[in-house]
């Protein structure tokens, strides 16, 4: 298994129940077929730049291991996602 780090941004008007259940889903999305090893949740923060006229996000930074091709999957689900502003998986080195 590979290590990754994704950042999700989330459209900041979601309610804190809503955002976590959100959140929550992804996370079980990774565990399917991998292991989170650390959460870092920023928070509320302004954007570099807006997008469709949003000017914040809330942040989360996610550490995980999993498979190459578990990665397609969960950039899939992300794309779909109504509430997910933006979203970037990488590959750490080891």
């Amino acid at each position: 298994m590979n290590n990754y780090e994704a950042v999700l941004i989330f459209k900041p008007e979601l309610t804190d129940d809503a955002r976590n259940e959100l959140f929550n889903t992804f996370k079980g999305i990774i565990e399917e077929n991998g292991e989170v090893t650390n959460v870092d949740e920023w928070g509320k923060r302004k954007l570099a730049y807006e997008i469709n006229f949003i000017s914040e996000g809330y942040y989360y930074i996610v550490n995980f291991k999993a498979k190459g091709d578990h990665i397609k999957e969960l950039e899939r689900r992300l794309r779909l996602s109504d509430q997910v502003l933006r979203y970037m998986v990488i590959r750490k080195e080891d």
